[in-house]
């Protein structure tokens, strides 16, 4: 225990000694005549003095709120006034010793400032209320519940003694008077007060001091003026005591939380006052004045207990209303799926805080998401996310706000500011995300990759500048890889911003129709005769002039637009070699092969594209060659029923850049494979390699391996990447028949094809 919650005890132990020790000299008053009866006036003002010293303590030490002080001011004054006037009277008790005094009109009159400084101070305060119509009610309320408790208080302890044979002076019972009301006034003030600076359970213990006096009526009447000397010695001093511990109760008080009055106090009271009316039945009425009296008596309980229960329901009801309100609120600023803070609350949030103070906030997006819910189904996606959240929360914890903004982008607002020796904010929070990630989540195991984007934003600058900077910070991150994080500075928004004005620049050309394709032949390396051609996209821009894929494809790819961009290349490609066919004849070309991408074959949509395409063109589905990549192909169950579909009707898959993939060998057994085209990188220097070499030996190892594999499945292979003679040769001798590269042909326009084709069927028919 502390000094600040010991000292407080002190008081409480002296206070509560000093009635003891007269207790005990009362006993041996009562039975050997030890000391005078004068000696009982000195109890009150002894602990009226350690009370007052008490709150006094209190008011000098104590962390108070500017109305708790004021109060315990008051309540200084009036244990000063109570200790004064208590004090008179002793002197004067010693004066006329044996005679019991009567009090003296400067003693009265100092301890009834005493008690009224008290109400005074109960008077001020404040109950916590607003509105006027809810105070008018409380004031109803008081007053009801006042009456009551106040009426029979007044029945069986001040009338007794107004009304007694004995001479109690109008000091005494306008003193007793003055205690009874400043215990019936505290009973209904505390009932009332919601929670504030003022201890409630100090309130009832200055408030029980009046009880006290009513304790002290009892006695009196009815043991007359003998009383008095208990009364003084004994009873008494405890109001002084119960002051003292009201001021420990205070001092150790935290505060307590707000809660509601206790409107039951009126029924309780109404029930009261029909108590002095049953008293009196006995009395010297007539039969008819008992009748009245008791139904009376009824009307009253029935009234107050019919009230009670309509309280008790209206009481019901309105907790259910306020649920259901929270309920309302909750649902409108917080994620129905995850739980989290949904965008609405986090604007209002980060609007609250850059008004005051700098805001960081992280914008978290899921890496190929997309690819869970296509792959998945929508189910698991949506556990997928439900894991995500709690991940977010655990590892925000205190020191930001999760929130998720829609779709698979969530964000943290952070609320920890920047301090000394600490990590920027946001920074700490985006790499335990990053960490947490490291492992599967959710129950179905997965592994998850996010890019977080961080910004700042000073106080008073625009919320959407802030978002903005943190979005161009999350594609940054994006744009680097997955897992990253990457927090925002000045200049960062021009890539990004040219990133994104190229996606807007893709829609417009695909409206515009800027976009050609180009035709790279696949040859016989024997021969040298066109076989194929490999359908490849082009941008013709008004103004930059040809755009490579290597620029447009992946903005095409993080917008979408590779979707319709693809659905183009597929039927203008169809349609060429159709009219190719038309033109030549059947035996100009074995196949046409479009790329497609992995965001083509999750799209719903695509196995229908490819068959309209075959119906609209008339291009057998035979001469159709679907160029996938691996990371194309490994993308779970829904991407894989879509190529056997496709493969049923008569499509053929090439699989593309073959070998430089973990998976590959496994792929020809899963996947509906005719084609696999050798990577580039197995070609580059093959020729270069001196017989004999280790960097030849693995290298042409390789090549011969996929070219024997391949016809061991009853797979054509092709040779990708072929820049000379040399390549060609020594990949014929390795058992390849196809290739493809800038030594056989570069990829051309259609109408550049139409030529070639036309001098080849020439060349054949010479």
């Amino acid at each position: 225990m502390t000094t600040e919650t010991r000292a407080p005890w002190r008081y409480v132990l002296v206070t509560l000694g000093v009635t003891v020790v007269f207790t005990v000299w009362y006993l041996l008053y009562v039975t050997v005549g030890a000391g005078p009866a004068a000696l009982a006036y000195l109890a009150m003002p002894l602990t009226a003095a350690v009370a007052s010293v008490a709150a006094l303590d209190l008011v000098r030490r104590a962390p108070l709120n500017r109305l708790a002080r004021r109060f315990w001011r008051f309540m200084i004054v009036a244990f000063g006034f109570l200790t004064a006037g208590y004090t008179l009277l002793a002197v004067a008790a010693f004066q006329q010793s044996p005679v019991l005094p009567s009090m003296p009109v400067p003693a009265a009159a100092l301890a009834g400032a005493g008690f009224l400084t008290a109400m005074w101070a109960m008077i001020r305060v404040p109950l916590g209320v607003s509105s006027s119509g809810e105070r008018w009610r409380q004031w109803l309320d008081r007053s009801i519940a006042f009456l009551g408790c106040g009426t029979v208080l007044f029945h069986f302890g001040l009338a007794p003694l107004i009304t007694s044979a004995g001479a109690w002076t109008a000091q005494a019972i306008t003193l007793i008077g003055m205690s009874f009301a400043l215990a019936v006034g505290a009973v209904t003030k505390v009932a009332y007060i919601r929670g504030g600076p003022i201890d409630r359970s100090a309130l009832r213990l200055i408030g029980s001091t009046g009880l006290v006096a009513a304790a002290t009526a009892v006695l009196m009447t009815t043991a007359g003026e003998p009383g008095t000397i208990p009364a003084q010695a004994m009873i008494m001093p405890l109001a002084p005591a119960l002051g003292a511990l009201a001021v420990r109760r205070q001092w150790i008080s935290t505060g307590e939380r707000s809660r509601r009055a206790n409107t039951w106090l009126p029924y309780l009271a109404v029930a009261a006052v029909d108590v002095p009316l049953i008293a009196v039945i006995p009395g010297s009425l007539t039969w008819t004045d008992r009748l009245v009296i008791v139904a009376s008596v009824i009307v009253t309980a029935l009234v107050t207990v019919r009230q009670f229960v309509a309280f008790r329901e209206n009481a019901r009801l309105l907790r259910e209303k306020r649920a259901s309100e929270e309920r309302l609120q909750h649902e409108v600023s917080h994620d129905g799926l995850t739980g989290l803070a949904n965008r609405a609350l986090y604007r209002e949030r980060l609007a609250a805080q850059l008004a005051s103070a700098d805001a960081t906030v992280l914008l978290i997006d899921l890496d190929d998401f997309k690819t869970v819910n296509d792959s998945l189904g929508h189910d698991v996606g949506d556990r997928l996310l439900i894991a995500v959240a709690e991940v977010l929360r655990a590892e925000t914890g205190a020191d930001g706000l999760p929130v998720r903004l829609g779709g698979d982008e969530f964000a943290v607002l952070v609320a920890a500011p920047a301090a000394e020796g600490r990590p920027v904010p946001g920074e700490a929070i985006a790499q335990r995300i990053l960490d947490a990630f490291t492992g599967p989540v959710s129950e179905h195991q997965l592994l998850v990759h996010a890019s977080i984007g961080i910004a700042t934003g000073a106080a008073g600058s625009p919320l959407d500048r802030l978002q903005r900077d943190a979005d161009v910070a999350m594609y940054a991150a994006k744009q680097r890889g997955k897992a990253n994080w990457v927090r925002y500075h000045d200049g960062m928004q021009q890539p990004v911003s040219t990133h994104a004005q190229l996606g807007g620049e893709l829609r417009r050309a695909i409206d515009a129709g800027e976009f050609a394709i180009f035709y790279q032949p696949i040859v016989a390396l024997a021969t040298g005769r066109v076989v194929g051609v490999e359908a490849l996209v082009r941008w013709l821009h008004p103004t930059r002039g040809v755009v490579s894929p290597a620029e447009f494809i992946p903005a095409a790819e993080g917008t979408g637009l590779i979707v319709p961009l693809g659905r183009f290349v597929l039927r203008e490609a169809c349609r060429q070699a159709a009219a190719w066919l038309t033109e030549f004849g059947p035996e100009v070309l074995q196949k046409v092969a479009p790329n497609v991408s992995a965001r083509q074959l999750h799209d719903p949509d695509f196995v229908q594209d490819v068959r309209a395409a075959l119906a609209e063109t008339g291009l057998p589905a035979d001469r159709l060659v679907l160029e996938l990549t691996e990371s194309a192909v490994l993308r779970g169950p829904m991407v894989s029923r879509a190529l056997h579909e496709l493969h049923a009707c008569g499509v053929r898959m090439a699989l593309d850049d073959f070998g430089t993939g973990e998976s590959s060998l496994s792929l020809l057994r899963s996947f509906p494979a005719s084609i696999v085209k050798l990577d580039k990188s197995f070609v580059d220097g093959i020729e270069l390699d001196e017989p004999g070499s280790a960097a030849a030996d693995a290298r042409q190892a390789v090549a011969r391996a996929v070219q024997q594999l391949a016809g061991a499945l009853g797979l054509a292979t092709v040779a990708e990447g072929i820049e000379n003679q040399e390549q060609a040769d020594r990949l014929m001798l390795l058992g390849y028949s196809l290739g493809q590269g800038y030594h056989l042909a570069r990829p051309m326009p259609a109408a550049d094809m139409t030529r070639l084709l036309a001098s080849q069927r020439d060349r054949a028919a010479a």
